[in-house]
């Protein structure tokens, strides 16, 4: 199994999980499951990181700033040579069918559209869900999941569609932090 996980799910780890890791359990198994590679961080994903909750996903997760640790295992995937698998049909797709709000599409002009679509396009969200695809195309023996706490609803006003509505019209399977903790029969903080 390998998990591509989003900025949301690593906030939710260290805001609502780790504080009652008291024996540093779940710490431990995050940490492998990233040095193994069954946790993938993405470069986009990486940065978001040094930005939200006042760093807190890095104060907690401190292995991540360790230049060592990320290099010597190969923590954190570049991203900046990466297309969709048919760039075309993706494109056609992020105009016609993941735009989340059409009203706001409506009023765009065609060069307006397309500031959009580039900051979409260079966006950890869809870093994530054109790595997802990928993923999927060269390990088809392998369960692959999108780590988010992101629901389909489009409530935030964005132009398109949230990660979850997106990896579904792909087929990309989507899962909740709780969802993939529940994957890891390691994982035993004694909440019984």
């Amino acid at each position: 199994m390998i998990a591509v996980i989003d900025t949301s799910s690593l906030l939710s780890l260290v805001r609502y999980y780790l504080p009652f890791d008291k024996k540093g359990v779940l710490f431990e198994v995050i940490k492998k499951k990233f040095e193994t590679g069954e946790i993938i961080l993405l470069d986009a994903v990486y940065e978001e990181c040094k930005y939200v909750g006042q760093k807190a996903i890095l104060k907690k997760l401190d292995f991540l700033e360790n230049k060592n640790f990320l290099k010597e295992n190969k923590i954190i995937v570049k991203t900046e040579d990466l297309i969709p698998l048919a760039p075309a049909k993706f494109l056609n797709q992020l105009k016609n069918q993941f735009v989340a709000n059409t009203f706001q599409f409506c009023k765009l002009t065609e060069a307006e559209f397309e500031v959009k679509k580039k900051e979409f396009m260079e966006s950890a969200d869809a870093k994530l869900v054109m790595y997802g695809q990928r993923l999927i195309k060269e390990n088809p023996e392998k369960e692959i999941y999108l780590v988010t706490e992101e629901t389909s609803s489009a409530n935030d006003m964005k132009l398109f569609k949230k990660i979850p509505a997106i990896c579904e019209h792909l087929r990309i399977s989507t899962i909740t932090l709780p969802q993939l903790l529940e994957k890891y029969p390691e994982v035993d903080l004694g909440f019984e």
